[in-house]
């Protein structure tokens, strides 16, 4: 497993396989072009590593020359292919075969035929090292190909992520696991906001408090935010397929986050099951739900002090207090039973200095990341 950036890629590829793959296309190329000498261009910048070794593989007399296209930022296409090195000079009635890193939607392989489309050379032909022919939009033939891989991300052997990992020999694939999502529990006042600001800084999560989703939509009257607002308004509980799709929006705007913290969200089992099969549609999961847990009466006078000054009424009555805590008991014993059979389910201390609990939640998070 390696790390590049904030994201951690497991192996796929490895360096023999590669060269296997190399071995294949230049033996290809070689009966077809043996009587001729053909230009070989390489797609800079992630092709770097496979025109070099294809052309030590190769066993006749060749030329070689690049041109630079780039359509990737970060983890997804632009869907914009530009061209930031032109064609070679000197290539008309020439066989020219372009050699690619890797070939998905076909994007990159419509700008090359583009480039090369009025320059009179004799014959074009494109060469991959991987293809991913379940994306490829099929508008024009792939000649040879290294091998065909499946619609993941992939770095090393001259792909990167935000220019990290071309120098790698091999060819590492993302490791979805270990994006990190996480359910918060804690009671009034355990201090699930606190900690939750710390750990999405620290881990690059994205907090998605229940609560602030609901305010957002409904004081800027987006369609989910009218709808909740129109149950709410009768005195009616918002039904959890509207929160759900408020979470999917919310996850869904933030493609380049390491992982979600859930806070406020689930408080049912039923809740906690739509959340799942929510995750899975985006090849995610969560992967631990942890509880601050903390004595009853330390809490009482913490929300009583917070109350103080925050002017919430409800922090400033011990009785409502009280309820409050009684009311989470009911809910979330459930969920905690839901989540300990799937053996999700973390408790950490919630006593003691702000830095001391981050310490013990930070401790749950890196022996996920270590799995």
């Amino acid at each position: 497993m390696i790390k590049l950036h904030d994201k951690y890629f497991k192996p796929f590829i490895s360096e023999g396989e590669i060269m296997a793959a190399i071995k294949k296309i230049a033996d290809q190329v070689a009966v077809d072009y043996k009587k001729e000498t053909p230009i070989f261009v390489g797609v800079l910048n992630g092709a770097f590593m496979f025109v070099s070794d294809f052309l030590k593989a190769y066993p006749h007399p060749c030329e070689v020359s690049f041109v630079r296209l780039s359509s990737y930022q970060g983890l997804t296409s632009t869907g914009i292919v530009e061209s930031l090195l032109d064609v070679p000079e000197n290539i008309e009635g020439r066989s020219v075969i372009i050699l690619e890193d890797i070939i998905d939607t076909g994007r990159t392989v419509k700008k090359l035929i583009d480039l090369f489309s009025n320059t009179k050379v004799k014959e074009f032909k494109i060469a991959t090292l991987f293809y991913k022919s379940e994306v490829y939009n099929g508008e024009y033939d792939i000649d040879y190909f290294g091998m065909k891989i499946e619609d993941k991300f992939i770095v090393g052997y001259g792909l990167d992520y935000n220019e990290l990992g071309r120098n790698l020999r091999a060819v590492y694939q993302l490791n979805q696991k270990h994006m990190i999502n996480l359910v918060l529990f804690g009671k009034p006042g355990a201090g699930k906001g606190t900690q939750a600001s710390f750990l999405k800084d620290k881990y690059n999560l994205k907090h998605i408090s229940t609560g602030d989703v609901f305010r957002y939509n409904i004081k800027n009257g987006t369609e989910l935010g009218t709808l909740a607002k129109s149950y709410i308004d009768k005195g009616e509980l918002v039904p959890d397929e509207v929160t759900i799709k408020m979470l999917q929006d919310e996850v869904e705007k933030n493609p380049d986050a390491s992982g979600f913290i859930f806070d406020g969200f689930p408080r049912t089992t039923e809740q906690a099951k739509a959340l799942d099969e929510f995750l899975v549609t985006k090849e995610m999961r969560v992967d631990a739900t942890i509880a601050l847990e903390a004595n009853d009466e330390v809490l009482i006078q913490r929300l009583l002090e917070r109350g103080k000054v925050s002017g919430r009424t409800d922090d400033q009555d011990e009785k409502m207090i009280r309820n409050r805590f009684d009311e989470y008991n009911e809910k979330t014993a459930p969920l905690k039973d839901y989540y300990d059979d799937q053996g999700k389910f973390h408790s950490v201390n919630g006593i003691g200095s702000i830095e001391d609990i981050t310490s013990r939640l930070a401790k749950v998070i890196e022996e996920l990341q270590a799995i």
